[in-house]
């Protein structure tokens, strides 16, 4: 079975293309830049773009299974061009596909769910890859200013993949959707409590309140329906990103990692300078 993974360069797509070519598969790994890709070894990137659909049709030949992402360019925002990218893969005679996605349906899911295709849809409540958002906080003074209290069930990036890998090399999930979690709800000060352990460093935690965090984010460059958005985030979260559910393991078979696991993978990231 040969597969082409979109995204292939980001957080989540990098792990489903060293899975897959764990598990023995071709992949075509899209990009539109494969001189810089640095993809796992055995990869084929290819060059392509989500926004151009037409830029996929060689690379979709004899593919089993495609795995998507429902935004486009630098800008995050939603694919248009889903329905004839659903359309060239249903014509080139893909089998299934998957789809990493938020819980707010949009273009990709609205075709898919009106295609022939099987379909996957992976909705991780919060990457714990968020957490390098951190890195240089605690790479500097070892402070960190949080406007976020609430716990949240985060989940490692492999898992998400492990997930992807698992749907589109075996039969019995489509039509699903997946809510993805880690194994344990956690605040931001119990995460901090973790990365001190890994790092060997006491880090602080600073609680900021809902305008310093706005006036951070604008200080950024974020617009400001981004600032309400992500304050309204911080203040009043979604029930589903504080509670854990087993998927990973029902999908997998594998219990879900831990935060704890995935600070030590990434624990250089937050080592001081120098």
């Amino acid at each position: 079975m040969t597969f082409l993974v979109a995204g292939a360069t980001g957080t989540v797509g990098r792990h489903v293309v060293g899975q897959l070519l764990d598990a023995g598969h071709p992949v075509r790994a899209l990009t539109r830049d494969p001189g810089r890709a640095r993809l796992p070894e055995g990869a084929q990137p290819v060059r392509g773009d989500l926004t151009e659909p037409d830029s996929l049709l060689p690379h979709l030949e004899g593919v089993t299974g495609l795995h998507l992402i429902t935004f486009g360019g630098d800008d995050y925002a939603p694919l248009t061009t889903a329905a004839r990218l659903v359309e060239l893969a249903t014509r080139a005679g893909v089998r299934r596909v998957t789809v990493l996605c938020d819980f707010y349906p949009g273009p990709v899911e609205e075709a898919l769910a009106a295609s022939s295709l099987t379909w996957t849809l992976l909705h991780p409540v919060e990457f714990m890859a968020n957490t390098l958002d951190w890195a240089e906080s605690v790479t500097g003074d070892g402070v960190i200013r949080e406007a976020r209290t609430h716990p949240s069930a985060l989940v490692h990036e492999a898992d998400i993949a492990s997930v992807a890998v698992t749907a589109l090399t075996g039969d019995g999930h489509g039509g699903r959707a997946y809510a993805l979690t880690g194994p344990e709800a956690l605040t931001p000060g119990e995460r901090v409590a973790v990365l001190s352990r890994v790092v060997g460093r006491e880090i602080s935690l600073v609680r900021i309140g809902p305008e310093e965090e706005a006036e951070r984010l604008r200080a950024l460059g974020h617009d400001e329906e981004y600032v309400r958005f992500a304050v309204q985030l911080a203040t009043e979260p979604p029930e589903v990103g504080t509670r854990v559910v087993p998927t990973v393991e029902e999908v997998t078979g594998r219990p879900a990692r831990g935060f704890e696991a995935w600070a030590e993978e990434h624990r250089d990231a937050f080592l001081p300078r120098g």
